[in-house]
């Protein structure tokens, strides 16, 4: 009886693993996908900007840098997530340590990019805001 729960949980662990591994690979996948995505679109506008539009403003410009930055902030969220779910199961000291490197990197990255699609937004707010006072006053 004791051998057959044992085999049993066994068999349940390598299931578990099993699906953690893949879901992981999967949100890497979806990283991967998503990154891809906003690249272009950031090109497609930038492009369009460029070629299309002869006066760029700078607000323009920032818009699809702060868009972009947005969305590698998203990214490095679900890539954090991904590495979770590795170690989630029987993880030995190695994959910890692994692990506490890569969530100490991305969660730095993910901080200062965020700081600065922060600072940039209220900037703009800001500009947007304070904007049509100045010409009033001019």
């Amino acid at each position: 009886m004791e051998g057959s729960m044992a085999g049993w949980f066994e068999q349940f662990e390598t299931v578990v693993g099993l699906i953690t591994r893949y879901l992981a690979t999967g949100v890497e996948g979806a990283s991967g996908i998503i990154v891809g995505i906003a690249v272009i679109e950031a090109v497609w506008r930038s492009v369009i900007l460029f070629f299309v539009q002869h006066e760029r403003p700078e607000s323009l410009k920032e818009a699809i840098r702060l868009r972009l930055g947005r969305w590698l902030s998203v990214v490095l969220e679900f890539l954090l997530a991904a590495d979770i779910l590795r170690t989630a199961v029987a993880p030995t000291w190695d994959d910890i340590g692994k692990l506490a490197a890569i969530a100490g990197i991305r969660t730095a990255l993910n901080y200062f990019l965020g700081k600065e699609v922060r600072e940039e937004a209220q900037h703009v707010a800001e500009t947007k805001i304070t904007g049509p006072l100045r010409r009033e006053q001019g």
